[in-house]
């Protein structure tokens, strides 16, 4: 087979799966669904490992495959654009959405819409890979719309959950507003580039560099900063950050696959992969680039926080999420793109994991997800223990584990950018490190270790009941191997990807000309000086600052949840103020139903009492009857029915027509 016909069946493979499982799930039954699906992903999965060789062996591709309308001279095509970010992703994509699927197997055993759930996760893993794998912004646009789609089919999967369909409304409507600064970017784009392709518009920015905008009058604006700010808005929206970032804790409402899939691997890195792929774009824009750091700072550490009170096994996954997306984006505005999407790679593998066990705890303990009701499962569930410590491990930093090496040259990157606002963001992701210590073992102990709380589990009202249950003993239980199997799969990268990929990935030729660092920005040359190898950049980091606040967060969570259990309720009641602001997600919720939903039903309620009532019900519907009354009545003393009365009419007619005439023909 020639290469091409490999590069049409990544994308393909899944979207067959996903139509045959949507389609004709009623008739060919639970099993066949999950067979055709898998079956899809996995040849996926091959398809682009035979893709990462070839671009490996030095074989790139760019081009058209299908050209959708053409107008004027701007062509709108569907194409691709093969390189070595692309097969990255490629990989990333597939390969967890390969154990995700294999997964689903087991957690949605129960479930009736088994079929229709294969589908949408089938249909998400197309959707992503055709935004990969785009070499023009309007195939961009249109897999960035179809994850936003398919993320609200599967957050709102038990559609009869209000709670769900709440989740899935907010998540559409924030993408929406993301969304809506992406579109206008691309607009910009497309308005003074006059062409969405990739190549040419990248070739063609230097000479843009320079120009200016005036949106409002009297005021320009350098062309370039506005529109990487309005690309990175869209990135906002789909990769969660400050202020965009509300759906994405309330998005645990979907079953936790989707969790593994959509909030780890997939959606919300479509930003972190859009910004790196425009990088010959931010690179001519250092205020755009600030932009982007300070943005990603205040999520990677206010997120962070948040972390730390929940309750919910997922929810405390999910803030994580957050605050390593805030990392990434830091990243991204220190120019560190290879960094970004190194930490973008590591990240996806052991999150994947972490969510994964998460909801084989959940199923575990009978669909309880509050860690206050787990404790000692260590015992009950071997599998699901070792592999969530080598996930939080691997999350917090530990040296020769993959999140060492991207969080490490994260920390290091922002601490060798001069731009504006890096010096925040520095303190922030050093921050960031303890936190991120602290909340996720302080998860770990709760749920593996200390005493047994899950017999309490069912005096709680509060219970999460995802499927019926047959199990009347209370006994935690490990899960099937269709479970575990993912997470061993999983746990693999999480140790190793890290310390193999890190040379080629961030100093070798790995990505080649897929990422553009301009000269004055210096981050990666520093880097790449004080790097002398991976072993010796993990035995390094026991003399550095981060390692040391790893390691206190995790003796602090210790001491707070195994030793000591009083005093973090102590705390709570010294400072409630502080509490009660983390508890309330620091108001972003209230503020937006007030502001946002509000603003809307008064807008709404006022248009409708001044517009369809007084305008349209009274002016014109009303309005108009009531003139045509008063002209009928005027009209109708005219109509007299006397003949001379008319006859006096019609003369005086045609006096006034004649004079008319002759008026105009003199």
């Amino acid at each position: 087979m020639d290469m091409q016909t490999w590069y049409l069946i990544v994308p393909l493979a899944p979207l067959f799966g996903a139509i045959i499982a949507g389609l004709f799930g009623k008739f060919i039954g639970r099993t066949m669904a999950h067979v055709v699906t898998i079956a899809g992903v996995a040849l996926a999965f091959v398809a682009a490992v035979v893709v990462f060789q070839d671009v490996h062996a030095g074989h790139t591709f760019n081009g058209s495959v299908y050209t959708w309308m053409t107008s004027g001279d701007v062509r709108f095509e569907v194409g691709f654009l093969i390189d070595p970010l692309t097969t990255m992703m490629l990989l990333v994509v597939t390969f967890v959405s390969l154990m995700v699927h294999i997964y689903t197997i087991g957690y949605m055993h129960d479930d009736p819409g088994y079929q229709r759930f294969f589908s949408y996760i089938s249909l998400f893993t197309f959707s992503m890979l055709m935004l990969v794998m785009s070499n023009n912004f309007l195939q961009l646009f249109f897999g960035w719309e179809a994850v936003g789609l398919v993320s609200y089919l599967l957050i709102g999967f038990w559609y009869t959950r209000d709670t769900a369909i709440y989740a899935n409304l907010k998540a559409f409507l924030v993408n929406r507003v993301g969304d809506f600064g992406f579109i206008l970017g691309i607009g910009l784009v497309l308005a003074h580039f006059g062409t969405l392709d990739y190549a040419t518009v990248f070739a063609r920015a230097p000479e843009l560099a320079s120009g200016h905008i005036s949106l409002l009058p009297g005021h320009e604006w350098s062309l370039m900063t506005v529109i990487c700010i309005l690309l990175f808005i869209g990135a906002m929206g789909k990769s969660a950050q400050f202020p965009l970032h509300v759906w994405l804790p309330d998005s645990m409402e979907g079953p936790t696959p989707i969790s593994a899939l959509i909030h780890a691997a997939t959606m919300v890195t479509a930003g972190i992969f859009m910004v790196t792929r425009m990088s010959p774009l931010f690179e001519l824009s250092d205020t755009a680039l600030s932009f982007v750091m300070v943005i990603g700072a205040i999520t990677a550490l206010f997120m962070g926080f948040l972390g730390v009170i929940q309750n919910d096994i997922k929810r405390v996954v999910a803030y994580s999420t957050l605050s390593q997306l805030g990392y990434m984006t830091v990243a991204l505005g220190a120019s560190a793109y290879s960094v970004a999407v190194f930490h973008l790679m590591t990240h996806a593998f052991f999150k994947a994991l972490l969510f994964l066990a998460a909801g084989s705890v959940i199923m575990g303990v009978h669909h309880n997800q509050d860690i206050r009701y787990m404790g000692g499962l260590r015992k009950y569930m071997p599998i699901t223990w070792i592999t969530s410590l080598i996930g939080s491990l691997a999350l917090i930093g530990t040296p020769f584990l993959s999140g060492f090496y991207s969080k490490d040259s994260i920390i290091e990157a922002v601490e060798f950018s001069h731009l504006a606002g890096s010096g925040f963001a520095y303190i922030a992701v050093v921050a960031g490190v303890f936190i991120t210590a602290f909340y996720s073992f302080r998860m770990y102990f709760l749920v593996f270790h200390g005493k047994e709380r899950f017999h309490n589990a069912h005096h709680q009202h509060h219970e999460v009941q995802e499927h019926a249950d047959d199990h009347h003993d209370n006994t935690p239980h490990e899960s099937p191997w269709v479970v575990t199997i993912p997470l061993l799969a999983l746990a693999v990268p999480s140790l190793v990807i890290g310390y193999m990929t890190i040379g080629p990935m961030l100093f070798g030729e790995y990505f080649g000309n897929a990422i553009y660092v301009a000269d004055h920005h210096p981050s990666m040359h520093e880097l790449e000086h004080h790097f002398h190898g991976a072993a010796a950049m993990a035995l390094h980091a026991v003399t550095t600052l981060p390692f040391w606040l790893a390691a206190s967060g995790v003796g602090t969570a210790w001491f707070f949840y195994l030793k000591r259990q009083d005093i973090p309720a102590m705390l709570q009641q010294k400072f409630s103020f502080i509490y009660a602001i983390l508890e309330r997600k620091y108001g972003f919720d209230e503020f937006n139903d007030w502001f946002f939903a509000g603003g809307a039903r008064k807008i709404g309620g006022g248009l409708w009492r001044r517009g369809d009532q007084t305008v349209i019900d009274g002016w014109l519907v009303n309005g108009t009857a009531r003139l045509m009354g008063h002209v009928s009545r005027l009209i109708r003393h005219v109509q007299s029915g006397y003949i001379y009365h008319y006859a006096f009419a019609m003369i005086i007619g045609v006096f006034v027509l004649v004079t008319w005439f002759v008026r105009a023909t003199a």
